[in-house]
């Protein structure tokens, strides 16, 4: 429990909190609870749990990461429930990065180094020397992160487009059929449609926009980060839609045949 001591004591002053006031709310000594505190005592099971219920911070969390190194931002992802731990993943908390103001950056991952980013996702070393951007039409309350993807799984987005997603820090709230960045621990980056069925098989399945792909599925321990898809930045013109193209000239080719029996039946 490398952390456990230092831990809570940094979360019970930074909501004002006087070890009267946890014991009590535990229902525990405050002798107990300053033993733990000061690492001459070592909690069990129950109290573990009533410390992770009480701060909303999973026992793994409380455990094993050094909150206090953590940014602000963090630590309100933290504070508001997002923990990733809960969540039933092997993520990370995210690694990112601000402007000289405390506005969050949005990080760029181009073609060149997404191999670098499988592996250097959580390293705050690594993302801090990723080329940064700001989109003022963005919200500013949320995460984004884009990334330059490849291939023509995803037609009628152009290949090397640039794609923008919205970090997501529930994959509970995964929505079916709508599109995902998803850092996979061995694929690297896709982008693909998303079908949630983590609930009931502890998957996602993924499908491409181009038919010749077929879907697959990719088990939750394989997911490292999920960001929702929110727009793409093209120097290129989408393919035309043929089918869409050829349908409209038959449904005008038809239009005409009607009007010309009218005019028939009107003389």
């Amino acid at each position: 429990m490398t952390h456990f001591s230092n831990n809570i004591r940094f979360l019970r002053k930074r909501r004002g909190r006087t070890q009267d006031d946890i014991a009590f709310a535990l229902n525990m000594k405050r002798s107990t609870l300053s033993g733990y505190e000061n690492q001459v005592a070592q909690p069990g099971i129950e109290a573990l749990v009533s410390f992770s219920k009480y701060f909303n911070i999973a026992i793994d969390t409380l455990i094993t990461v050094d909150l206090s190194a953590l940014s602000e931002i963090q630590l309100s992802q933290l504070e508001r429930g997002h923990d990733v731990y809960i969540r039933g993943s092997s993520l990370r908390v995210l690694t990112t990065t601000v402007d000289s103001k405390n506005n969050e950056n949005i990080e760029l991952i181009e073609e060149k180094a997404k191999a670098g980013y499988t592996t250097g996702f959580a390293d705050p070393e690594y993302i801090r020397i990723l080329p940064t951007f700001n989109l003022p039409f963005l919200s500013a309350s949320k995460k984004y992160r884009t990334f330059q993807i490849s291939g023509d799984s995803m037609l009628p987005i152009p290949d090397k487009s640039f794609v923008t997603g919205e970090y997501v820090t529930d994959w509970n709230f995964i929505r079916n059929h709508q599109p995902y960045i998803i850092l996979t621990r061995d694929e690297g980056i896709v982008f693909k449609i998303v079908e949630n069925r983590l609930n009931e098989e502890g998957v996602l399945k993924l499908h491409s926009l181009n038919p010749l792909y077929e879907p697959y599925k990719i088990p939750v321990a394989e997911i490292m980060e999920v960001w929702r898809f929110v727009h793409y930045i093209s120097s290129e013109m989408p393919e035309p839609n043929r089918e869409r193209d050829t349908l409209a000239e038959t449904v005008k080719q038809l239009q005409r045949q009607v009007q010309a029996i009218q005019m028939k039946l009107d003389l």
